[in-house]
């Protein structure tokens, strides 16, 4: 694959007047630009990015040749047009126009799409559309440009946020995904499982949930879910409670802590919280496993 253009180069091939940008702020991901376009016939080469093309104001003929033979529709305020990253294309149009273009980068996408199918994604590329009417689209471009031409408070996670709901979307509508042959079985990786066994170990006196689990390997809720009981053979809580009642065990074993400290060591609500789980996974109470009558 030769050299992709960026957002800021596409003057360079398609000349407009710049009405808006985000070029100044701290976005991830994500960058918008508007422009005044008088006609004219361009040719663009691949771009980094894939680019949602917003019209505002005015109307025109459009054609554009994106794989193939031409396309011919009539853009005006509320169309929509798609363009998939790493793709030449060719573009006339004969009036004056507006537009907004949103730009989403291959990593939010592919982090989105692995995300949604539990797998990596090797490659995701937009269907070829010229003109679509997609209110969905339109609003989420629309509230960047806002946020680009007056920035509000928690404006980065704002413009992120929206971001990532028009790449599921996109994903969902306009998208063919190729996916990596997954070699793991749908598993945590050796190193995450060390991570999170260590993780485990070191805050067992504590309350974590399990988004405290995911953020630990950095995956989402319902993909960790899955690779944990995959990797370790039961449900993050079940294994959880495991490791609390064995460490509670060994602590009995050791000798007379109270039996208020060995629940707060282990992560028990209180001496009856501990009582009653470790009954029910040993058959013994706490105190009789201590004297000897229980196994765990």
């Amino acid at each position: 694959m030769g050299r992709l253009i960026t957002p800021a180069e596409l003057p360079d091939w398609v000349p407009g007047e710049v009405t808006c940008a985000s070029d100044a702020l701290d976005w991830r991901g994500v960058a918008l630009r508007g422009y005044r376009y008088l006609g004219q016939d361009v040719y663009i080469p691949p771009m980094r990015d894939y680019m949602i093309v917003s019209y505002r104001q005015g109307q025109t003929p459009m054609e554009r040749r994106f794989d193939g033979a031409w396309q011919q529709t009539r853009c005006a305020p509320g169309s929509i047009s798609l363009l998939t990253r790493a793709q030449r294309s060719d573009w006339n149009w004969s009036r004056n126009i507006d537009v907004t273009h949103v730009y989403l980068d291959h990593d939010l996408l592919a982090r989105l799409a692995s995300e949604a199918l539990d797998n990596q994604v090797s490659e995701i590329r937009l269907h070829d559309v010229l003109n679509v009417a997609d209110p969905v689209l339109t609003a989420g471009v629309a509230a960047i440009q806002q946020e680009a031409r007056v920035p509000g408070l928690g404006g980065k996670l704002y413009v992120e946020s929206v971001a990532a709901e028009l790449g599921v979307h996109l994903l969902r509508h306009y998208a063919e995904l190729v996916l990596r042959e997954r070699a793991d079985g749908g598993r945590l990786s050796s190193t995450q499982r060390r991570l999170l066994i260590d993780f485990i170990e070191s805050h067992l006196h504590e309350a974590f949930d399990l988004n405290t689990l995911a953020d630990v390997v950095g995956l989402g809720l319902s993909s960790f879910a899955r690779r944990f009981r995959a990797s370790f053979g039961l449900a993050p809580h079940a294994y959880v409670m495991q490791r609390r009642v064995a460490r509670a065990a060994r602590l009995l074993r050791a000798g007379q802590l109270p039996l208020k400290c060995v629940a707060a060591d282990c992560g028990f609500a209180d001496q009856a919280h501990l009582t009653r789980v470790f009954k029910a996974r040993t058959g013994a109470t706490p105190g009789a496993f201590r004297e000897g009558r229980g196994t765990a």
